[in-house]
This record gives structure tokens, C-alpha cells and sequence, in this order.
């Protein structure tokens, strides 16, 4: 297939139990900007009014869709366990957030660990799938 067909993500989707604790880990520990009011697509005003729709934008303009799913069986009490075929989300962040890491007391699944491409270190959002952020942020 010749390179172009695909530009970029779009946008990425993720199932969550608890909106209120996903909205605000991906808002305030991720500091990603929630979409609201006129920012909100059209097409989805009246599921984010009824609270089952969350949309943030990184800096780079992918977007995170959250979708409310009370009903979504836990993945395991054993978070090390993984329970989807997706495996990781991986962020290019600001050095601060290894502060916000610490000041929340988030769970560290792995790492700091070596790979080929530096050190990362792997921590879970409040549904158990794993953020991956690198050590060494450009």
C-alpha cells in the first residue's frame, strides 16, 4: 500500500464504568481540554448533555472519545492482568506529569523500563488500561 493512504488517528475510543472518574482522571491528571458546549460535534450534543459521552483533544488534535459503560465488566481485580486487545495508550507529555504521577498516587504497572525507543514507564487510567508515557519527553 503506498504511504498516504492514512494521514493520522483521528480519534481514539474507549470504553469506561465510571464517567465522573475517567472524565476527571483524563482532565485533570492528563490535563487533556474536554470538549464543551459549541466545541461539542453536533451529532453528539444530546449523549454528552446525558453524560455518556466525553470528548478530549491532545495537543496535536487527536481526539479521545470516552464512552459511558456503567455495565462493562471489570477486567480483572488483578490490574497486571490484561483484558482487552487493545494493550496501551502512549502520550508525548510535559516532564510535569511524573510529579502529578506521585501527587495522586497512581497505581506503576512497569518501569521505569529500557526499551529500544528510551524509558517509559506504564500506569493504569481508573479502568485498568495502561497509559504509557516516555522518561525522556522531547
Amino acid at each position: 500500500m503506498p504511504i498516504g493512504y492514512l494521514r493520522k488517528v483521528h480519534h481514539i475510543a474507549l470504553n469506561v464504568r465510571d464517567m465522573q472518574a475517567s472524565r476527571y482522571f483524563y482532565r485533570h491528571i492528563l490535563c487533556l481540554h474536554e470538549f464543551t458546549g459549541e466545541e461539542v460535534p453536533a451529532t453528539l450534543v444530546e449523549l454528552v448533555n446525558a453524560g455518556k459521552i466525553a470528548n478530549f483533544v491532545t495537543a496535536d488534535g487527536t481526539i479521545l472519545d470516552l464512552f459511558g459503560e456503567p455495565e462493562l465488566l471489570p477486567p480483572d481485580p488483578d490490574l497486571s492482568k490484561s483484558f482487552t486487545i487493545a494493550y496501551h495508550l502512549v502520550f508525548d507529555i510535559e516532564a510535569e506529569l511524573f510529579d502529578v504521577i506521585r501527587e495522586n498516587n497512581l497505581v506503576i504497572a512497569h518501569g521505569p523500563v529500557t526499551l529500544s525507543t528510551g524509558r517509559d514507564v506504564y500506569f493504569y487510567d481508573p479502568d485498568g488500561f495502561i497509559i504509557d508515557i516516555p522518561c525522556d519527553p522531547h
